[in-house]
Formats: C-alpha cells, sequence, structure tokens
C-alpha cells in the first residue's frame, strides 16, 4: 500500500533540503494565486519549475549555506548531548539527559510511548526548542543552528514520499535544492539508489513500488545528501511482521557498507534494538534508564524495568533462589531469570518445584507457564525448543533446574 507523504513531514524534508519556509512574495508561472499556500505545496511547486527551467534563479528563495563541518569534524566525533532538557508547558519531556554517540555507531533508542524518545530525534533534527543543554555533531555546536542549516538526513515513518515525483526526482529533492550541478545529480542518485538495491526503479513513481521499496527511496533520499548523521524515526512501524524482518536485515547490511554513518535509530520494538544496534539507549520518563549494547541490556539489566523490557523475564526474590545466601538487605533485589535459561525435569530433579499451568506453542519453541510451590500467585515461564518428544502436560508436577551463573541479581 502506497504511504502518501504527510504534511508536517513533507515540511520536515523542505526544511532539511534548505528551503525557506517563507515563499508568500514568490510566485511560480501556472500556480493558482488563490489557491492558499503551504510549505509543503510550496516545495511542490518549487520542484516542478525547476525542473522545467521557468523560472529565473532570481525568483527562487534565498538558500542559507549549509554548515561546513568538515573543517571541525574529528575521527571519533559523532553525536554529543550535554544536560539536555525539554519541556512542554509545564511538563519535563527530557530531563537533564546527556549522551554521547561515536561517529559510525547505530544506536538506537528504546522506550514507551511518551518517554521521551522521539522529542530527543526532534532535538537533534533542529525542531525541538530545549530550555536548557548542548548538541554537537561532528565537532560543530550546532545547539542554535537551524534545522535547514544541519547536515542531517531525515527518514520518517510515513516515508513522506512526494506522490508526483519520480524516483529519482525524490531522491534528487534535496540535491536539487542544494543547487548541486545536474550531473553530479544523476550520479550521486545513481549510487545512492544503487545502494539501496533500488538501480532499476528511477522512473517509476513511488505509487507502484511496494512498502519496503518506498521505505528504500526514503532511505536513499536521506543518504544521497552524505548526511553527518542519518535520523530513523520508527522507520519500520509500518510494515508487516516478515517485510519488518527483511527490512531490518537491509539496514544492518547497509551500515555495515558504510562505517563511518553515524546513525540514531528511534524505535519501541525491542527486536529492532537487538539486531540492529551497536548500542541501546532504553529510556524511561525522559531519563536514560540504561544504555549499552544490546546484549548488556539484555544479560545484564540495571532493574526490573530494563529486565521486562528486552524480553520476558521471570524476577523472583532472592531468598527463593538463594535460600541460604539471603541477609535483610537482599530482600530488596531479585533474581532474573530468562525463560530459556530454565529447564523442565523431572519431579524432584530440580531446584523449584510446581505445577504446570499453561503449555503454548509456537512452532518453533514451547512455552510452558509454571505455577510455583513456594509462589503460586507468580507464575514463571519456561521457553524450551521444540523436540522430538511429547510437549509437557497442563497439570503436570515438574521441578525447574538452572545454573547459578544464569541468575542475575537486579533491583526492583
Amino acid at each position: 500500500m502506497y504511504h502518501p507523504a504527510g504534511r508536517v513531514e513533507q515540511e520536515c524534508i523542505v526544511k532539511s533540503a534548505h528551503l525557506s519556509a517563507d515563499r508568500a512574495t514568490h510566485s511560480i508561472p501556472g500556480q493558482d494565486q488563490d489557491t492558499p499556500s503551504t510549505p509543503a505545496a510550496e516545495a511542490l511547486n518549487f520542484e516542478a519549475a525547476h525542473n522545467d527551467g521557468r523560472t529565473a534563479k532570481a525568483d527562487l528563495p534565498r538558500i542559507p549555506d549549509p554548515i561546513d563541518a568538515s573543517a571541525l569534524s574529528h575521527e571519533t566525533e559523532g553525536v554529543g548531548i550535554e544536560n539536555l532538557t525539554v519541556r512542554f508547558g509545564e511538563r519535563t519531556v527530557l530531563n537533564d539527559l546527556s549522551l554521547s554517540i561515536r561517529r559510525g555507531e547505530l544506536l538506537t533508542v528504546l522506550g514507551r510511548s511518551g518517554c521521551g524518545k522521539t522529542t530527543l530525534l526532534r532535538f537533534i533534527a533542529g525542531f525541538v526548542e530545549a530550555a536548557q543543554g548542548r548538541l554537537t555533531v561532528a565537532g560543530c555546536d550546532l545547539t542554535y543552528i537551524p534545522p535547514h542549516q544541519r547536515n542531517l538526513g531525515l527518514l520518517f515513518q510515513s516515508y513522506a514520499l512526494f506522490p508526483h515525483l519520480t524516483v529519482f526526482e525524490n531522491v534528487a529533492f534535496g540535491l536539487r535544492a542544494r543547487r548541486v550541478s545536474s550531473r553530479d545529480i544523476a550520479q550521486r542518485v545513481a549510487s545512492a539508489l544503487k545502494l539501496v538495491q533500488l538501480g532499476d526503479a528511477g522512473h517509476q513513481l513511488p505509487s507502484a513500488l511496494s512498502g519496503g521499496m518506498q521505505q528504500r527511496v526514503a532511505l536513499a533520499r536521506a543518504l544521497v545528501i552524505e548526511p553527518d548523521v542519518l535520523l530513523l524515526d520508527e522507520p519500520l512501524s509500518a510494515l508487516d511482521a516478515n517485510l519488518r524482518a527483511s527490512v531490518r536485515s537491509e539496514l544492518k547490511a547497509l551500515h555495515e557498507r558504510l562505517p563511518n554513518l553515524t546513525i540514531v535509530c528511534v524505535t519501541h520494538d525491542q527486536d529492532d534494538a537487538l539486531v540492529l544496534s551497536d548500542r541501546t539507549l532504553l529510556m524511561r520518563d525522559g531519563r536514560i534508564a540504561q544504555l549499552g549494547t544490546p546484549q548488556e541490556l539484555y544479560d545484564q539489566p540495571n532493574d526490573a524495568f530494563v529486565a521486562r523490557y528486552l524480553g520476558p523475564a521471570n524476577l523472583l526474590p532472592y531468598r527463593l533462589i538463594f535460600p541460604r545466601q539471603a541477609y535483610a538487605g537482599d530482600y530488596e533485589q531479585l533474581a532474573c531469570l530468562r525463560p530459556e535459561r530454565l529447564r523442565i525435569v523431572p519431579l524432584g530433579e530440580g531446584l523449584l518445584h510446581g505445577v504446570i499451568a499453561s503449555v503454548e506453542w509456537y512452532g518453533a519453541t514451547v512455552t510452558v507457564q509454571v505455577a510455583l510451590d513456594a509462589l503460586p500467585e507468580q507464575l514463571v515461564q519456561v521457553a524450551q525448543p521444540r523436540s522430538g518428544g511429547a510437549f509437557p502436560e497442563k497439570g503436570a508436577r515438574i521441578s525447574l533446574s538452572y545454573e547459578e551463573n544464569d541468575v542475575v541479581i537486579t533491583r526492583a
């Protein structure tokens, strides 16, 4: 299904392409002067007039020169955020957040709705004003630099493709706005389309493409300007499950082909974070809950919130798992056991005992819920690969076995 460009996303593209939002004093031949103007509509008219040469250069809006960051950039510098606070009215959305993203790193920003992850992305893009804080990109202080002067690539959730332009012209949009020569445009667009495996689709309209292909067109448009940072806002959320997994793999392969490109990807899906990330930033209520590699967040969660967000987790009382080692202070701690770390064994052969409450088959794996004798009000989840043997039966009494190093101690 074709996803047309939304007004907000189109306006963001226009700004990031260095187009002025104020075109009230400029007219384009063939435009109905009584039609209310919007930045998105003006961008389309600008593109059409620019292509056929009917508008003289003097009639075009003044495009500010982009900041030249090359003289200040360093090998290891990517994005730096210091003491960022953003408020919307009385509500604090980001609270004294500091973050350093290395050049060439792919960072996923993960969290529930309202945690501030999209606001963080929009601050980097320049669309959100901070109450306090500082932003540097490639060694340049961009805190007060307007969006259209930041060399950033944007990929929106809705793709924001212009429906009347071909794939080639959609990708070339930012380059034309920057007055790149026709020869360079042809070369750079061809390279960008080849990079996303759409080398033969330049003549097609977006409506003729699948959702995954449209996503790759939007990605090529973001990459063709050679940005310092690529910002991805829920890039996979509009895709079905199978296509999502395929495009996720393509994004990862693309990043491997562009090792110096810094990418910040906002998502709510933990699978995106686990597969794509060099590091994952998990946010909670405008603050950093934990920052580290996906493996660190999964295997060594700081607290119960992190443990549950990165996948199923059994959070059990410390005294239940380590009864001989429990002290008064340990009663505030939890023992985290991932479902795949538990094994069902005959009754009496394990450390925990209970009754199977339910059995669910998911194709390659079987998920079993167990009501423990010592903790009947909390079901424990066990995940085991499907084998040739019979499934565990509901109501059967069993024991659960695990290794001591499978247990991670965390806070409530």
